[in-house]
């Protein structure tokens, strides 16, 4: 951001206090945004879209609001923070709102986490008509007379934030990124009309897949559901596929979310340094690393970033314990959520985990489902493959699987090699034993 944007800011902060407001956090922000879609040779979406604002927190007492702007001339901004410390009058009063000590903030690092691309605008919207149509190029060429429809696309964005606090913070980010992928629909026995996809990301396109390679993968993971249809229901070794393990990890995860320990909603509140999984199981979150997407030198509260221990051989050690419900649980915070997710990776392929199984179901997707962070209770749609001999032999549909997040991560046998590389959740594919999925 530049000296005059940081000079509004600041203009801001000191607005609100004549107004009345005991404190106040301002966070100016600017994104540009550009998507480019292909169906049937032809583009199909062709959008681009810059959006700045500002987002004005309030602080009067115990009472709190946060409001946002896109109009950002001086006026027009001074009638708008008027406005909402006037009305923040009317909130009900909780001593638990409150900007966070100022000795929270120290300790951050001064570290470049590369997390802008210099070349990010020579990705150039003609690049990205390219882009969008040679993956669908390469979908329909894999897909061949199977195909009923594909979409193909690409999209990039940039972000730039600043924020200063009335107590004395200041944290400036720019991020970029960049995707692209399709979506593939085929033709399938009787009218099933299976649908597919695949997308990659990055900050930088350098850092991207191949194009024909995300065009075939698209393709690729699409045929694999022909044919998909239930099986007796059995209990056997599964595995969780890379880019889908956040499915079942997201349900365990609540359990350890502050809001949902302070309002009772957490299976796992009273469980820290119990051993509640397999000792494989183990959570690391790592803000730090360059390039990822959860990367960071500060989280909401402007806490400095640092990696943290969640889960360690089954046994939890950190909870994610924001600013605010510290305040409410009366203890000490760490952070109000997840950056860069980290399960260590194991030492052997999903075929190599699929040979030593020798019979099981490689689940690919899943479809609809829930989970209770208050019981830890979950039930979830499955999609995949059964293999027999470590080889894929049929592809399975319409099935669920249904368990206890306390009895379900004790079950994790294995571990694979593959972390997912397009995502802030770098999680391998995951084996679990005597898993029951419900078919015929």
């Amino acid at each position: 951001m530049n000296r005059e944007i940081y000079d509004l800011c600041r203009w801001v902060i000191d607005t609100a206090k004549k107004y009345g407001a005991t404190d106040s956090k301002a966070r100016m922000s600017r994104r540009k945004f550009v998507e480019i879609r292909y169906r049937d040779r032809k583009p199909e979406v062709v959008k681009e879209a810059t959006t700045r604002g500002l987002n004005l927190d309030i602080y009067i007492g115990g009472k709190f609001s946060s409001q946002s702007t896109p109009d950002l001339r001086k006026d027009a901004l001074e009638d708008f923070i008027k406005k909402a410390v006037d009305n923040t009058h009317f909130i009900e009063d909780d001593q638990a709102r409150s900007l966070p000590d100022q000795k929270y903030y120290a300790g951050r690092i001064d570290k470049n986490l590369q997390l802008a691309d210099p070349e990010h605008n020579e990705l150039t919207p003609e690049k990205q008509h390219e882009i969008a149509k040679t993956i669908e190029n390469s979908c329909l060429e894999k897909t061949g007379d199977k195909v009923i429809s594909v979409e193909a696309g690409t999209n990039k964005s940039e972000w730039e934030e600043l924020i200063l606090t009335s107590n004395g913070f200041e944290g400036t980010t720019k991020t970029t990124d960049c995707w692209a992928g399709a979506s593939v629909t085929v033709a399938d026995e009787g009218d099933r009309r299976p649908n597919g996809y695949f997308w990659a990301g990055a900050r930088s396109l350098a850092d991207m897949p191949s194009l024909d390679y995300i065009g075939e993968e698209a393709a690729r993971r699409t045929l694999d559901l022909l044919g998909g249809k239930k099986i007796k229901t059995v209990t056997l070794p599964v595995i969780v596929e890379n880019r889908v393990v956040g499915n079942l990890l997201n349900g365990f995860l609540s359990g350890l979310y502050g809001g949902n320990i302070q309002q009772k909603r957490s299976f796992l509140a009273n469980k820290k340094g119990e051993q509640v999984a397999a000792n494989l199981f183990t959570i690391i979150d790592d803000p730090l690393i360059e390039k990822a997407f959860g990367s960071r030198l500060y989280d909401g509260d402007g806490f400095p970033a640092k990696q943290r221990t969640i889960v360690k051989n089954g046994t939890i050690e950190n909870f994610f314990i924001d600013w605010y419900y510290s305040r409410k649980l009366n203890c000490e915070p760490t952070t109000g959520g997840t950056s860069n997710l980290i399960i260590p990776p194991g030492d052997k392929s999903p075929e190599m985990l699929m040979k030593d199984l020798g019979r099981g179901i490689l689940i690919t997707g899943f479809i609809g489902g829930n989970s209770n962070s208050a019981t830890g209770d979950f039930s979830i749609g499955i999609i995949g493959k059964l293999f027999e001999n470590g080889v894929p032999v049929q592809s399975v549909a319409e099935m669920n699987i249904a368990d206890n997040h306390l009895n379900f991560w004790n079950k994790l046998a294995a571990i694979g090699n593959d972390p997912w590389k397009y995502g802030d959740w770098l999680t391998p594919s995951l084996v679990f034993s005597d898993v029951m999925v419900a078919g015929i």
